[in-house]
Parts: structure tokens; sequence; C-alpha cells
């Protein structure tokens, strides 16, 4: 679109009021306008002006370019798309505009001094060339070019918008471009449009190829391929959970996105090794053998596995407490809380207490509550320190630190703890965009530190743990080996148990099956690929209720009807299901549990976004991480408030969520971070547990049905568990063991830094005149790891 289209069309000139609201991060505005001249039919004086602009000036005239639109709740509005700064032409005009706060520096006198020397045309003159200022009196060089450069990005906004919108941009991404770029805007869009990619959040490889192809960089560019290798490396990797991609795979990757148009000639293998090497050489990639990294994974993987047998290397702990010492505080311990520990319970409190991080594993029912219990109280009796946070002062640490990923995870550890436990997030201090407080420089106080649901853990997250973890500390490491892995990348938990080096208890005994628990049961059969002859015979708390997908919807409304009828709410009622779509998928069965659990009632506030309607007391998920206000992917909440536009200052609907107590409110440009939790992913009920858990299972999802997924699922199930659908799905998806393979090193890493350790010792062994070990007197604490450190 050119300058002559722009200009014809409809607009609205004016000079601007009230700025009623300005996002700062996306740039959302709402303007109030004294309408001067306008080629629409507004009558009013006064028009409501919206659209994505910088922090425009009050007082200042403006000319909007774009469309009229009438609000259901606010009436007429003129939606901006485009928007210029009519410059000032009279000398008062002039001076009032220099002196604003726009342009820092320039008060009112020396605004004064310029137009006395430059005259009416003083605007023009500057941006036509900034030298005219150097001869202002009193006006020093740097401030002349200062106030140069920053005329020429407020009065050269508006050709760049237009340029942006020239090249499919709509306002909302040209504003974020324009953030990232400013005067510099399509020097750099037309440098390398791929560039993009990495520089503006919401503008992928697709949109990026369509710009370069109107610029002429098309086929083999060197410029297209590296955008390409980058793309696939960070899809492939956000969406499988690998933290790196092999080199051939990524070469046939590459040329398979970049040659579906030969237009501009196909790009060959060569072609494309070409691209990876020259992305290794910039840094912008990691290249190690035959594998290819993004720089965060590889320095991730790279720190957890360097932290971890830093931990591990510690020795203090082996023999703090004589054995009898340990037996005796247990008995008490026993005795005191009228608990028998199993052989292998014992086996992980002792190995926790005398090792400086200990890995234990177990499926549902085995115990692992209990022996983090046992771990906690027996340290705090042998520590000699009190576990009543009342005894603490304000400043002084908490010798004991209990953490998991979720915020639901982290309550249900404090509930069977008594302890407060937190998020791994608010443990590390997250502050927003200033990121995490605690680091290697400033290390979380504590001295022993539990974290639990490990196997939630991807590596990002587990690198800025361990960076935060002190010196010397003891820290167990808690999880279930066969649930789902982490959404984000890695597998931590698998591979710090495949590595072998560091202490591990898997409990396998069952516990909570002496109670009669036939839902764990079923699940330690799943985890061997089997299910149990009568599975569709009712038990005490599990039953099968046979349907076709398209009786799902009847088979769950009868179900959790009845469920209400007994007394249960829907916060103990949790539906799950693998898929979004179809007619037993998570979006249909919402809009049933909705209308079941929370139907419409005359004073029962709701809102509409998009095809969704919210009402206040719906269950709420959450979708995106949310650390500064301690909500996580995967809370679960309830809408406690809703307040209209027209009931607030900011002038937007808003949506008030309850977090177990904690409150956030959302407006109405927020609504896509949650969504109705009646039924939810497997994924996202990860780390939770409840009461009741209604699991459809149907040959319609047969793409999603593999064993990790349908275990995870029916060990969220706490006191019943009711599947429905077809036994021949579920018995497919309990069969169905290939869940996708993680292409991660971190294992690796753990292992070869090992061996080299070994190696190293044997060396010195062999290079010293004496045994290390039998040379200890007056040696304690001392070990051939001092003497590798020494040396190196």
């Amino acid at each position: 679109m050119d300058q002559l289209n722009i200009e014809e069309q409809p607009y609205v000139k004016g000079v601007i009021h009230t700025v009623i609201y300005h996002n700062d991060t996306n740039l959302y505005t709402v303007l109030k306008v004294k309408v001067a001249e306008t080629s629409e039919a507004i009558e009013d004086k006064v028009v409501s002006v919206t659209g994505y602009f910088p922090l425009l000036q009050e007082d200042e005239t403006y000319t909007f370019y774009g469309k009229t639109a009438t609000h259901p709740k606010f009436g007429l509005q003129f939606q901006a798309e485009h928007f210029k700064k009519e410059i000032p032409t009279t000398k008062e005009g002039i001076i009032h505009y220099l002196s604003s706060d726009l342009f820092e520096g320039i008060g009112k006198k020396t605004a004064e001094e310029i137009v006395k020397k430059l005259g009416d045309g003083a605007l023009n003159k500057i941006l036509t060339d900034a030298s005219v200022l150097y001869d202002v009196p009193k006006m020093s060089k740097k401030k002349a070019d200062k106030l140069a450069g920053e005329l020429q990005r407020h009065q050269g906004l508006e050709q760049i918008m237009i340029s942006l919108n020239q090249y499919g941009f709509g306002p909302q991404l040209s504003m974020k471009i324009y953030q990232a770029y400013e005067t510099e805007t399509l020097e750099k869009i037309q440098e390398n449009p791929y560039q993009l990619v990495k520089d503006v959040e919401g503008i992928g490889f697709v949109k990026a190829d369509e710009l370069g192809g109107k610029m002429g960089l098309s086929g083999n560019h060197p410029e297209r391929i590296k955008a390409a290798i980058l793309y696939t490396i960070e899809s492939t990797c956000l969406s499988e959970g690998h933290t790196y991609i092999e080199t051939k795979q990524l070469i046939i990757n590459t040329q398979t996105l970049l040659n579906q148009s030969a237009e501009g000639g196909r790009v060959t293998e060569m072609d494309a090794a070409d691209g990876i090497i020259a992305l290794g050489e910039s840094k912008d990639i990691v290249i190690e053998g035959e594998r290819c990294y993004f720089p965060s994974l590889f320095y991730a993987e790279q720190n957890v596995a360097k932290r971890v047998l830093d931990i591990a290397a510690q020795t203090e702990y082996a023999d703090q407490f004589p054995e009898s010492e340990f037996l005796l505080a247990l008995g008490e311990l026993e005795e005191r809380m009228n608990v028998q520990y199993a052989p292998s319970q014992k086996d992980a409190i002792q190995k926790a207490l005398s090792s400086p991080m200990l890995l234990l594993t177990g499926g549902p029912g085995t115990g692992k509550t209990t022996v983090i219990k046992g771990i906690v109280e027996l340290y705090s009796e042998l520590h000699g320190v009190s576990l009543d946070p009342g005894d603490y002062k304000k400043d002084e640490a908490f010798p004991v630190l209990l953490a998991a990923p979720t915020g639901r995870a982290a309550k249900r550890m404090s509930e069977s703890t008594g302890l407060p436990a937190v998020t791994i997030h608010r443990l590390l201090g997250w502050n927003g965009a200033e990121g995490f407080t605690y680091n290697e420089d400033q290390p979380i106080e504590g001295k022993l530190i539990i974290i639990d649901e490990a196997s939630m853990l991807d590596i990002w997250l587990a690198s800025h743990l361990f960076k935060a973890l002190p010196k010397h500390i003891q820290l167990i490491v808690v999880g279930d080996e066969d649930q789902l892995p982490s959404v984000g990348p890695g597998q931590v938990l698998r591979d710090l148990l495949a590595s072998e080096v560091l202490p591990t208890v898997r409990l396998t005994d069952i516990y909570r099956q002496a109670e009669g628990s036939s839902i764990v049961e079923l699940a330690h059969d799943m985890k061997k690929g089997l299910l149990p002859k009568g599975l569709t015979a009712p038990t005490k708390d599990r039953s099968f209720i046979r349907c076709n997908s398209s009786q799902i919807k009847e088979v769950v409304d009868q179900v959790v009807s009845n469920a209400l009828k007994k007394g249960y709410t829907s916060r103990d009622i949790q539906v799950l299901a693998p898929m979004y779509r179809g007619k037993a998928g998570i979006n249909e069965l919402n809009m049933l549990l909705q209308d079941i659990m929370n139907p419409p009632k005359e004073k029962r506030r709701e809102l509409k976004f998009g095809d969704v309607v919210y009402r206040t007391g719906d269950k709420i998920l959450q979708l995106v991480n949310q650390p500064e206000n301690n909500v996580f992917n995967g809370d679960i909440g309830e809408i406690v408030s809703i307040f209209y536009a027209k009931e607030n200052t900011e002038k937007e609907d808003m949506v008030v969520v309850s977090f177990d107590g904690n409150e956030i409110t959302f407006t109405k440009k927020d609504f896509s971070q949650f969504t109705h939790a009646y039924c939810c992913s497997i994924h996202k009920s990860q780390g939770s547990e409840f009461p009741i858990v209604v699991l459809p299972v149907v040959k319609g999802y047969y793409r999603m049905l593999r064993r990790n997924l349908l275990y995870t699922a029916i060990t969220r199930a706490k006191k019943f568990l009711i599947l429905c659908g077809e036994e021949e799905a579920l018995e497919w998806g309990v069969k169905n063991n290939d869940a996708t393979v993680r292409q991660t090193s971190l294992k690796n890493r753990l292992t070869e830094q090992t061996e080299e350790m070994d190696a190293e010792l044997a060396a010195l062994q062999k290079e010293l005149p004496f045994s290390v070990y039998d040379a200890n007197i007056g040696m304690e604490g001392i070990t051939p790891f001092d003497f590798m450190e020494e040396k190196a």
C-alpha cells in the first residue's frame, strides 16, 4: 500500500485529549481525540481511537487512518491502522513541540533559540540537514545530534509503519518490529528479513521466507538456508523434547522445508551443510561431533552435568552418623509417627542422609511421600534443627527446602510433610523479565533440598536450579520415571537415573495395594504392558464403562452428574483426555461439563471470548507460566469475579481467577492464557491428584495413545477411577510403548566426565610416590579430587 492509498483511507484528524490506556508491552492504546477534521460521519466532538502506537503526546495533533466500528459497550470507535504526527508550522507550535517530553534536554528557552535562528520551517530544515542546529547559540554538537536523531525517530515512524504494511505486517506486529529496530527498521529488513525470526517474537520462518522471496532471497541464498536451519532446530527441539538434532537429520529436514518450492533453485545437501558450518562459526548454534544444539540447550546440559558431579563429589556426609545412631533415631521416629518402614524405605532414608545427592523413584503407592517425610524428620532429629518456621527470624534461612515444578505439586508436598513447599521458580526468586534472583553468584540458602515430581523438570529449569545450589548441599530428587517427560526439552530425571553415577533407590513394593487400591495395581500392570483380566469388572475404586466415541459425552454426563449428587464438587472431579478436537475431545467435553457444573443463572456474571463463555464459578486451567505471579502452566483455579469494562478505570473487561487463594486479574487481551479445566489434557494434569478421575479412551485417540500417557492419567486418581470407552483402544495404548525417544546428551556428559575423572585419578595414583589412601594422617577430609583440582 503506497502513501496515496493511505491518505485515501478513512481518517480522523485531531488533538489528543486523553490517553485512556497504553500497554507498554504490546503498545495497544486507547485515546480520546478532539476531532478537527474527518472523512467519517462522526458527530461527536470527541471520539475514541484505538490501535497500536508508541506513547503519543496529549495536546498534540495527529491524523489517524483506519475505519469506524461500533463497540457493543463503548459505542462508536475509530480503529486506527496507521497514524502520522502533524508537524507544527507556527512559531508557537514549534516551540511547544520541541520543549515537550518527547525531546529530553530541550527546554522552552532552547526551543525559542532554535525557532529564532531557523524560523517557521525549523523542523523541516532539521529533518533535511541536522547540521543547521550547529549554528544555534549555546547548542552543543552532541545535543544537536541527539535532538535531530529523536526528531527523525518520531517523524520517521509514519513512513516505517506504511512500509511495513506494504510488506504484509499488521499494526501490532509492525509496532513490535519498530520496537526492535526503531529508525533502522527498514534498513534491517531489507538487509536480511530472516533476522526478524530471531529478533521479533511472533514472526516465524514462513512469514520471513515470504518477505525474503519478495526481496529476491529465494532458493539457496545463504541467509535463507541459515534461517531455515535455526527454525528446524527450534521447532524440532520444542515439539519433540530433544536438546539437539543430529547433523544428517538436520540437513534432510532443512532441505525438505526449503525445497517445497523450487523457485530460485533447489537446496542441496552441501548448501545445508555449509549453512550449518556458518552458524557454528558465528556461534548461533553449537556443533559437537554429529550433534547440533541451540546454545541455551547445550550450555544448560553442560551446566547440569558439571553441577551434579560437583555435588556428588562431596564426601563430608558419608560417615557423619554411625549406623547405630541412625537406627536408634529411626526407631524412635517409627514409634512417634506410628509407622513401620519397609527395608527399601529404610535404605532410602539412610542413603539420603549419608549422601550429597540421592535419586528416589517409584510408582504410585510405593511410599515416596512416606520416605520424604521420614528423611525430613530424621534430618531434623540428627542435626538438631527445628522444623517449625516460627523458630526462625525473618532473614534467617530455613534449613530444609521443599520444591516442585508446579504449584499444585508443591501444595501436595506441603500437605504431606507439614512443611512449606514452593514452586522451583519461586525457590529461585523469579522476578519476571529480570530473571532469577538466585544463581551461582547468589546461591539459595539451605542445607537440605528436596525436589519432587522431577519427571516434569526440563533442562532449562534444571540448569537454573543447579546453578543456584550452594556449594555444600544435600539434594534429594524424587519422581516417577515411568510418567510423561517434561513439556520442555530434555528428560532430566531419566538421564540422571540412566547415568548410574548417583546413589539411587527405586521403590518397587506397593503399600497402597495393601489398602485394596485396584488403581495402583492397574498402574503397575500397565508399566509392564499388561491389563488385568477383570478390567471391566467394577471394584470399589475403579470401573470401566463400555461405549464408543459418539456415546462418550452421554456417559461422562451421567458419571459426573451422579458424582455431584453424592456431594462431590467440580474441584473433586477431573475429566482427562489426550486430544482437544473431536466428539470426545477436550473442547466438546468442557462445553458439556460447564453446563452440568456451572450452568447460566440470572445473577451469575459471564463474558464471551470468541466462542467460549466464561462465568463466575468456572473451573479454570492456566496455560502459560506467570512466575512473577506464582501461577504456572497446568495450575487450576476458579473465576471468583468478573468486571465489565464500564465498571473499572481500565475500561476493559476483566476476570479474577483464584489459584488456591492467589488471585490473579486478567484483562480481555490475556484471556487466551487460560481455558476451562472441567476437562483437561493428561499433560496438563501432571503433578496433580484428584479424588475422582474420569478417563475416556476410544479408538479416535489412537494417534496419542501410548503407555506412559495412560499411566500418567490413571495415576492422577486418588480415590476413584472411571474408565469409559473401548477396551481395544486401552489395550492398544498400553501395549504401545513407542514413546518418542528424546535426543539428549546429559547421560553421556555425566558418564563421560566420570570416566575422565576415574582415568585422571588412576594416573595421579601412579605419579605419586605414596598411596593416597595410606597417607591420610593429618589429612582428614582430603580426597584425591582435591589433588586433581590443585593440579588443574
